[in-house]
């Protein structure tokens, strides 16, 4: 799963020469902030199934393998959010390391 402020990050260091930061190009400003924006959904949109599975106790169809899986990726992302000292990066692969840790443990759970 790509990460949507690895476009951000990319942006502030191949263009460092080449073109400013915030852009001076309307569309690609909406564009930095639409990232912004898709980086803090993306968590909320996982507060649903942890509802399911926390409140109904009903873990039937998920994976613990595949959300697990999750988690490991969203630790590489946390990683290279935090060698490379951004932000964003480390912000949004925290909350996802955490929805994706909390549905990994109900499944165990229930």
């Amino acid at each position: 799963m790509p990460h949507p402020m690895h476009h951000v990050h990319i942006r502030k260091r191949i263009y460092r020469n080449r073109e400013r930061y915030p852009s001076s190009k309307k569309r690609i400003r909406l564009m930095d902030k639409l990232v912004y924006v898709a980086a803090i959904l993306g968590p909320v949109m996982t507060i649903p199934q942890l509802l399911v599975v926390y409140l109904e106790r009903n873990v039937a169809g998920l994976s613990f393998v595949s959300w697990f899986s999750y988690i490991i990726l969203n630790m590489i992302w946390l990683s290279y959010g935090i060698l490379h000292k951004d932000r964003p990066i480390i912000i949004t692969s925290a909350a996802w390391a955490v929805m994706h840790g909390m549905v990994a443990f109900g499944i165990v759970l229930y």
